[in-house]
């Protein structure tokens, strides 16, 4: 059969296809830069920043003749979704394969790994799954969305229920597969242990109801078949915690020989940073292995969501998120903080709306990560006066990404194409972040005296440098010449 034709599975992509190392590579460097950078920032919200830019970087590659708008619309959901997995607890799970008191115990190494591996499984799988609905050419309406959300909730119930319970530190109580500081591992610990509540298995039942109905219910090959790939992609966790356990079990090595030589290092940041290039490459990879499943991409139908409703969706969605991020009102803060919850109101106003792809594109997914820059410059540290951290961190970068925001949402109908979106929300959110990081690393320049941030620095550096070039030089003549017969010609997977 023609790998080109038209199929029950949906339709099939007739774009040139990329060399390979173009959305391994790209996306490698948006990965590893993003998911460094969200270390600084935590949680959902600054794991956002790692899906915002890889997926920018993998429809830019892969999606040269797409519309628009559903370019936007496949970079907001795969946006939204890797924020999913931010609810899961792992900094004892990291624990278990560095702390002190569990160095060369490899049973315990072992269990953090099998650990880290799940919880990156499901964090990434999201990514993949929700990134493929966006580009599989599948139309989901809002409606879609709505249902399925409230189905991923009772699966999540089911699952936190299954796998995450019975819960009763108090009593010395914990889940039969527990992944976090537990009296097994340490038996001679007391109250001090504080074991924290994992979800993972609630994230995991609702990423698979959500892959299943993607997958065969919509018969979405290209979602069921990346978020396969995402969960591969989770590998990058214990991959980029192998490095910093190997630090953490051999200390004495690295004040001796050659390894004194090294400057100073974050390994905190390294693992983090290791952990979003190896994720960024395999949803490359993925992408890349099933480009036959990506749609054409074409709107053929209007935006379903009044904008009235979708502006009225921004001030909710964006009041909640900073009430819940930077206040302490506990009903906010319990009501918008799971990843299920913040996701809910972003996934069905993308899926049904003209501007919501483009806002949490710019300036929604920018919005908590400037406050928490200008909490930490202003507020905590006190590097930078009030009038100066508000303007330089929070008033014109808003206005810029809204600016942007609204000039795109301007060029629907003009023949303004989705790769040119891509392009160009590329070049604008990579320095964006890479200036805030840079700013929350105290600018370490590479000439003053290096600190641990330094290393890192210099390699986002590199990594925004190397996505610069891509933009300002890859699908401009060679590739927009490339006939459909050509694309044609390229080796697909079978």
């Amino acid at each position: 059969m023609n790998p080109n034709s038209a199929s029950p599975l949906g339709p099939r992509a007739t774009h040139p296809a990329p060399p390979l190392w173009q959305p391994v590579v790209l996306a490698a460097l948006a990965g590893g830069m993003g998911w460094g950078i969200r270390g600084q920032y935590g949680h959902e919200t600054g794991a956002m920043i790692a899906g915002l830019l890889v997926s920018l970087v993998l429809v830019f590659l892969m999606c040269p003749h797409a519309a628009l708008l559903p370019a936007a619309r496949a970079v907001a959901f795969g946006t939204i979704a890797i924020g999913i997995g931010g609810s899961m607890t792992y900094g004892q799970t990291i624990g278990l394969t560095q702390i002190p008191a569990l160095i060369g115990n490899w049973q315990a190494w072992s269990w953090g790994m099998l650990g880290l591996a799940i919880k990156g499984a499901v964090w990434i799988g999201f990514a993949g799954l929700f990134l493929g609905m966006g580009l599989g050419g599948t139309r989901h309406s809002w409606r879609d969305m709505l249902l399925l959300l409230f189905g991923m909730f009772v699966l999540y119930g089911l699952g936190w229920w299954l796998l995450n319970q019975p819960f009763v530190p108090a009593n010395k109580v914990l889940p039969r597969v527990y992944f976090s500081a537990s009296w097994h591992w340490q038996p001679e610990a007391g109250p001090e242990l504080k074991p924290r509540p994992e979800v993972w298995g609630g994230l995991l039942f609702a990423l698979l109801g959500a892959w299943v109905w993607a997958g065969w219910v919509r018969r979405d090959r290209l979602a069921r078949n990346l978020a396969l790939w995402g969960m591969i992609g989770g590998i990058g966790f214990p991959i980029g915690q192998c490095l910093q356990s190997f630090h953490a079990w051999n200390r004495e090595l690295f004040n001796s020989g050659i390894w004194t030589h090294l400057p100073p290092m974050n390994w905190w940041n390294w693992m983090e940073t290791t952990f979003g290039a190896v994720m960024g490459a395999c949803l490359g990879l993925g992408l890349w292995l099933n480009r036959r499943w990506i749609g054409e991409l074409k709107e053929s139908a209007p935006a379903s969501l009044h904008p009235v409703v979708e502006w009225l969706l921004v001030g909710i969605h964006v009041t909640l998120l900073i009430i819940g991020e930077f206040t302490e009102i506990a009903w906010a803060n319990a009501l918008y903080d799971p990843g299920l919850i913040i996701a809910f109101i972003p996934l069905i106003a993308v899926a049904g709306g003209r501007w919501w792809p483009f806002l949490l594109a710019l300036p929604i997914t920018l919005v908590p990560i400037a406050g928490k820059t200008i909490r930490d410059l202003v507020y905590e540290h006190h590097v930078i006066g009030p009038m100066a951290g508000w303007t330089l961190y929070a008033i014109l970068p808003v206005l810029l990404t809204t600016a942007a925001a609204i000039w795109f949402v301007r060029q629907s109908g003009s023949g303004f194409g989705g790769r040119e979106f891509a392009r160009r929300a590329l070049l604008l959110n990579a320095w964006l972040y890479f200036g805030f990081n840079f700013a929350f690393f105290r600018f370490p320049w590479p000439w003053e005296k290096w600190t641990g941030r330094t290393p890192n620095a210099l390699a986002f550096a590199i990594c925004v440098v190397g996505l610069t070039i891509a933009c300002l030089t890859l699908g401009r003549r060679g590739q927009q010449s490339q006939s459909p017969r050509a694309a044609e010609a390229a080796p697909l997977p079978s």
